[in-house]
């Protein structure tokens, strides 16, 4: 018998990272349904009642940044009184364009240069490398800490906001530990809950609230066995936001992506256009992990992709299924390069990629959300197809 811990983590919208997060994606929302074609890389800083917004953007676009900033900050729910005053903050910019060389890279890709297809004509935007990950202990086939954990921060800002705990306050934090057996979930180990709150609640009044009205109605009570709650251990957490604490984009790669459950390349997504590899394929990472143990061909598995600037095919494509493959991962590796095109272009348009849609991707992980076109599983029947060709029964 092997046992097990394994902790996931996820913060509100409220948190001052996401905050920042969440910025950059309705600057790069805003300039997107303007100027499809939009190269943005903004970076998002907060503190006390400044506002740092900076870095590149090209686009034809026309917007107004102090609408797009202020009314997403009080759209969380901040306000003079809980954390941040948006009607009275100071807003530094400090954007320009693209660098040429950067964009010489981007535009025409080294094997389109060489003579390559059409989709060869956009290069990677930067190299790096970026992993995906699908596992079928969950409905979403994220790993089951990182989705309880994503629910339990979500369902936070729902009873915030539908009334049904009114004294609590944007800014929060969640985390779940999973006990394995033998690889298999079997319970939860550890609750901790910590959530931002008008100071007139008692915390013994707050901890029985969050127990009965957020944890229970997530987690299957069949999982809640010897469960430790640890509901805003410190005592009291009255001061959040980015009045308590400063705020910066791309802090929140873990809560981004799987837990902590598989490796991450490094590379954050808000605020990037997806000729950026670090988001674009991190999203089609995720797209054909979801589809390989949807086609049941595994039922965990991880992809390690790279990239180099300017270049369009991947420079590695790696499959791990952790022994739970129906065939070996060489093989995998084979079926899955013939099935699926790793070209940034075909990425974009595969995906629908230069849609505004990258706001609602910023809060509780970019990936388990049905709505995402790379949470999709169409390439089922291909994958099928594609294995039977290679001798794999399915």
């Amino acid at each position: 018998m092997s046992k097990r811990l394994i902790t996931s983590e996820s913060v509100t919208e409220g948190h001052p990272d996401k905050v920042c997060d969440l910025v950059a994606d309705s600057i790069l929302d805003a300039l997107v349904e303007q100027d499809p074609l939009s190269r943005v890389a903004v970076e998002v800083a907060i503190n006390l009642d400044t506002i740092f917004v900076f870095g590149q953007i090209t686009t034809n676009a026309k917007i107004d940044y102090d609408s797009v900033v202020k009314n997403t900050i009080k759209n969380i729910g901040y306000n003079a009184t809980n954390g941040f005053d948006t009607d009275n903050c100071k807003i530094i910019y400090s954007l320009e364009k693209q660098s040429p060389d950067i964009a010489m890279g981007v535009d025409s890709s080294c094997e389109y240069k060489s003579g390559g297809q059409l989709l060869d004509l956009l290069g990677a935007g930067d190299q790096g490398i970026m992993f995906g990950f699908a596992s079928n202990e969950t409905e979403s086939l994220m790993p089951l800490a990182a989705d309880l954990a994503n629910k339990l921060a979500y369902r936070l800002q729902q009873v915030r906001k539908d009334g049904t705990l009114s004294y609590l306050r944007p800014d929060g934090k969640t985390q779940v530990t999973v006990e394995y057996d033998n690889g298999k979930p079997v319970r939860v180990a550890t609750v901790v809950v910590s959530t931002q709150h008008n100071p007139e609640i008692s915390q013994q009044q707050l901890a029985k609230d969050v127990i009965e009205h957020v944890v229970k109605p997530i987690i299957d009570e069949k999982l809640l066995v010897d469960t430790q709650y640890l509901i805003n251990p410190t005592g009291q957490f009255v001061l959040g936001g980015p009045g308590a604490d400063s705020g910066l984009t791309g802090r929140k790669l873990i809560v981004d992506t799987y837990g902590g459950y598989c490796p991450h390349g490094g590379g954050a997504f808000s605020g990037k256009d997806p000729t950026k590899v670090d988001r674009s394929a991190s999203y089609f990472a995720r797209f054909v992990c979801k589809n390989l143990v949807a086609s049941k061909l595994c039922s965990k598995v991880q992809l390690h992709l790279s990239y180099a600037i300017g270049k369009a095919q991947p420079v590695s494509v790696d499959v791990d299924t952790f022994g739970t493959g129906i065939t070996d991962d060489d093989t995998l590796a084979k079926i899955v390069k013939e099935t699926f095109d790793f070209r940034p272009l075909a990425i974009i348009n595969g995906l629908n990629l230069r849609q505004p849609i990258y706001a609602q991707t910023v809060n509780y992980s970019h990936f388990g959300k049905d709505n995402l076109t790379w949470e999709q599983t169409s390439h089922v029947g291909t994958l099928v197809c594609c294995a039977r060709k290679y001798g794999v029964a399915i």
